[in-house]
């Protein structure tokens, strides 16, 4: 059998992953990404790599998902939310340490992979894969391959405006240097703002809004269903341009209870058209998807 290391560097963890050509994952390793530390970054990385080909006795191919994306411009990278990786040359860095060719891709290109490829996408000519964690991320698929965009921001609807109105004296400052960002009201920390700033008791993680919510908190229960329905009215926009046959919702907030469902439920009323046949599923690999659809960017060559 053949192998494939796939690479899921997200702002919280690094996954690394040695997947078979049948695409069982052989292995996993998973470390916390280092914060803020570029160099210690792509070491780690060469950790990760010699660590898993050590198990399994052979030198092999490796893709990296990664928040942002390579300028097509300067070849740096850029639009990272783990900003430390902004204005860096990570694709040359990061064969350099590996001393090989690596393909990198956004993280949610990698996502929309993996759930084309046997995942909850499989058989679906169009895709558009979401992000809901940290960050917000999207990736796109179109008649057999990912599509980035002549700027390598295809999918990135986590930065455009929020369809709704946000007071001015509310606005929310977002790492890209704009304001009121989607991503900044549909990730786990937007959400927790959400919550705490409707005046809600200060929180760590989105899992307690959610046990707040399941004890009977009615602001708990309020801010989640408004969740819901701004997270539908910015597929809404994302489905009248792109009209994809099926979302593909990932990351730690597409654990929400039933968000799937209630996605599919309210998305018709929003879209602009008579029916809606795009189908709202959740991941089938969960967070195996990073690290799979990253070790399918080499799949035709295995």
């Amino acid at each position: 059998m053949k192998y494939r290391i796939g690479i899921d560097l997200g702002g919280t963890k690094t996954e690394c992953a040695v997947v078979g050509s049948d695409g069982e994952i052989e292995l996993r390793r998973r470390i916390k990404t280092p914060h803020n530390d570029y160099q210690r970054i792509c070491a780690e990385i060469g950790e990760l790599v010699r660590g898993c080909e050590a198990h399994v006795g052979t030198r092999v191919s490796v893709g990296i998902g990664m928040p942002g994306a390579i300028s097509p411009a300067t070849g740096l990278v850029k639009n990272a939310n783990t900003v430390c990786l902004n204005g860096k040359p990570f694709a040359r860095d990061i064969a350099s340490v590996l001393q090989r060719e690596v393909r990198i891709a956004n993280d949610a290109n990698c996502f929309v992979l993996s759930e084309i490829h046997g995942g909850a996408a499989h058989g679906y000519d169009s895709a558009f894969g979401v992000i809901i964690g940290t960050g917000t991320g999207g990736g796109l698929f179109v008649n057999g391959g990912l599509v980035s965009g002549a700027n390598a921001i295809g999918g990135e609807w986590g930065h455009n405006p929020v369809p709704w109105p946000v007071l001015s004296n509310h606005a929310r400052a977002c790492y890209c240097g704009r304001n009121n960002c989607v991503e900044t009201f549909l990730s786990g920390p937007g959400l927790i703002r959400s919550f705490t700033e409707r005046g809600g008791h200060a929180v760590l993680g989105v899992e307690q809004i959610v046990r707040a919510s399941h004890d009977g908190d009615a602001l708990a229960g309020t801010v989640l269903a408004d969740y819901c329905l701004q997270l539908s009215q910015c597929l809404a926009a994302l489905v009248n341009v792109f009209d994809p046959a099926v979302i593909v919702l990932g990351g730690g907030l597409s654990q929400l209870p039933n968000l799937a469902i209630k996605v599919q439920t309210l998305l018709p009323g929003l879209a602009f058209s008579d029916q809606l046949e795009t189908a709202v599923v959740g991941a089938a690999f969960g967070d195996s998807s990073g690290v799979r659809g990253a070790a399918n960017l080499w799949a035709a060559e295995s």
